[in-house]
C-alpha cells in the first residue's frame, strides 16, 4: 500500500521538483513551485507580528501555500469558515492577522498571497513544524456564538493515513477536484491533506455547477470530492467526465440523487460521515438505497442514555464525544441515522445553528421576540422563522406587502448569514406558542408553516 506523507514531509520528502501539485486550467504548479512560494510567504510574515492568522481563499492552491508557510514558521493557521468581512470584523479578537488571495477590506492586518510563478535557484530551508503544531476551526455552536475546534496535526495526518487505507487504491491515478472548499474540514481533509499525503495533484479552483464538472479535460481521471447539494443539480444532458470515484459528504444524500449521479458518471458514490470535532467516522458506498453505515477501523460508538459518543484516534479527549445525531445500531456493527438532536441543523450540508439566526433577528428594529426551525417543502429543506413584533413595526408589517418587508429583512442579515441560513418562510405572530413548562415546542410551530390549500 502507497505510503501517505505526513504533513512535515510535503515540502521536505525526497520526491521530484517537477511533481505536479496543484493546477488551474492551463497552469500548473509543481512541488518546486511550492517550495518557494511557500518560503516567500514565510519571509515576510517573518516582519509582521502576530500568532494568530485566518486563511481566507478562494484558490486552494495558496491556501496550501499559506496554511504551510504558516505552520513552518511557528505560527497558528486559523479557518475561519468564511470569508465576509463583515464577520471578519466581528470576530476579530478570534485571530491577529488575515491571509487571502483577495483584498479584503477588514479592519486588521491583511496579507495577501500570490504565487510569482518563478523557481528560486537556491536551496530552502524550512523549520521543522512543532509536534504540537495545530490548526483552528471555526464551525456553528448551539449557542449561536462560533466554536472553536482544535485539530492537531498529527489527528490531521492521522485521518489522512486512515483514509489512505481506505481509497488509495481507487485514488491511484487520478486527480482531485472539488465541491466544497477548504474552510470546513471536510474539505481540509479531503480537498488538501489527502491529495497532499498520496502525492496527487489537486485543482486550485471550487467547482460550483456541473459544466464546470462536465469541462474537465477527458485527459486525466478525477476523484471528485463532493456534496449532497452539488450532486441534486447534476445535469444528466452533458458529457460526463472520467470520474473514478465519488465522495460526498455533510448530510444524507437522497437515494434518487445518488442514482442519478451513477447514471451519469458510471459511479456511485461513496458518502462520509462525521464532524468537525469527530473527524470521519464512518462511510458506505450505496448500490441500493437501504445500505447502512460502516464505522472506519477503530471507531467506536456507542450509546449513552439517550445520544451516542464516539471514540475515536482522531479525536483528542480520551472520553470522546457525544454526537448530535440519532442512531439506530443493527447487530453487526452498521448503524442508521434517524435524526438531529439539539438547536444545529444541516441544510445542504452546511450546519446552521438556529440559535444565531434567532439572536441576529433580534438586532433589527422591531422584533421582540424569534423562533428559527427546519421547515421542508417539496422534497427541499430551509428555515422558517416566527416574529413577534412591537406596535409599530406590526403596523409597518400591516402598511407594506410582506414580501418587502423580508426583503428589508433579507438585506439586513445578509452581512452576517450565509444563503443558505437566510429564512426562506416567514410568519409573523401575537406569540410564539410555549407548553407548559414555558418551553417551545418545535413540533408545534412546524405546524405553523404547514401549506394550506
Amino acid at each position: 500500500m502507497k505510503q501517505p506523507l505526513s504533513l512535515a514531509r510535503w515540502l521536505t520528502a525526497p520526491r521530484p521538483s517537477s511533481t505536479i501539485v496543484a493546477w488551474l486550467g492551463n497552469q500548473e504548479w509543481t512541488l518546486e513551485h511550492l517550495r518557494h512560494d511557500v518560503a516567500q510567504l514565510m519571509q515576510h510574515m517573518a516582519h509582521r507580528p502576530g500568532q494568530r492568522w485566518a486563511l481566507c481563499f478562494e484558490n486552494s492552491y495558496l491556501f496550501l501555500v499559506a496554511m504551510l508557510a504558516t505552520l513552518h514558521a511557528g505560527r497558528t493557521p486559523v479557518i475561519p469558515g468564511h470569508c465576509r468581512v463583515a464577520l471578519l470584523n466581528e470576530q476579530c479578537s478570534l485571530f491577529d492577522g488575515v491571509l487571502s488571495d483577495k483584498d479584503l477590506a477588514w479592519q486588521g492586518p491583511l496579507c495577501i498571497v500570490r504565487s510569482e510563478q518563478k523557481i528560486a535557484e537556491e536551496a530552502v530551508f524550512f523549520p521543522d513544524i512543532a509536534d504540537d503544531a495545530f490548526v483552528e476551526l471555526f464551525t456553528s455552536g448551539s449557542t449561536g456564538t462560533p466554536k472553536r475546534v482544535i485539530k492537531s496535526i498529527t489527528h490531521l495526518d492521522h485521518e489522512a493515513a486512515l483514509l489512505t487505507a481506505h481509497f488509495a487504491e481507487r485514488f491511484e491515478g487520478c486527480r482531485i477536484v472539488a465541491s466544497v472548499v477548504p474552510q470546513h474540514l471536510y474539505g481540509l481533509t479531503f480537498r488538501i491533506f489527502l491529495p497532499m499525503a498520496l502525492g496527487q495533484p489537486l485543482h486550485a479552483a471550487m467547482l460550483y455547477y456541473a459544466e464546470q464538472l462536465a469541462a474537465l479535460s477527458p485527459r486525466h481521471r478525477y476523484a471528485f470530492i463532493s456534496s449532497p447539494a452539488f450532486l441534486k443539480r447534476l445535469d444528466l444532458q452533458l458529457s460526463p467526465p472520467p470520474v473514478d470515484i465519488i465522495l460526498s459528504a455533510g448530510g444524507q444524500l437522497p437515494w434518487q440523487d445518488v442514482a442519478q449521479a451513477s447514471r451519469w458518471l458510471g459511479v456511485f458514490p461513496d458518502e462520509i460521515y462525521g464532524s468537525t470535532e469527530t473527524g470521519v467516522l464512518a462511510w458506505r458506498y450505496r448500490e441500493r438505497d437501504d445500505i447502512p453505515w460502516w464505522p472506519f477501523p477503530g471507531i467506536n460508538i456507542a450509546a449513552e442514555g439517550e445520544s451516542f459518543r464516539a471514540r475515536s484516534p482522531l479525536i483528542a479527549a480520551q472520553d470522546g464525544l457525544l454526537l448530535d445525531d440519532i442512531l439506530h445500531f443493527d447487530a453487526d456493527g452498521t448503524f442508521r441515522l434517524m435524526g438531529r438532536r439539539g438547536r444545529v441543523v444541516k441544510i445542504e450540508e452546511k450546519r446552521i445553528s438556529l440559535t444565531e439566526i434567532e439572536q441576529r433577528l433580534l438586532t433589527l428594529e422591531g422584533i421582540c421576540e424569534a423562533a428559527a426551525l427546519p421547515v421542508s417543502r417539496g422534497g427541499r429543506q430551509g428555515i422558517g422563522v416566527l416574529l413577534v413584533l412591537n406596535e409599530s413595526a406590526r403596523q409597518r408589517w400591516q402598511q407594506r406587502s410582506g414580501k418587502a418587508q423580508e426583503m428589508a429583512w433579507r438585506r439586513s442579515l445578509q452581512p452576517w448569514l450565509e444563503p443558505v441560513a437566510m429564512p426562506r418562510y416567514w410568519r409573523v405572530v401575537d406569540e410564539i406558542p410555549v407548553n407548559n413548562m414555558n418551553k417551545r415546542v418545535y413540533a408545534q410551530l412546524q405546524e405553523l408553516f404547514h401549506e394550506t390549500s
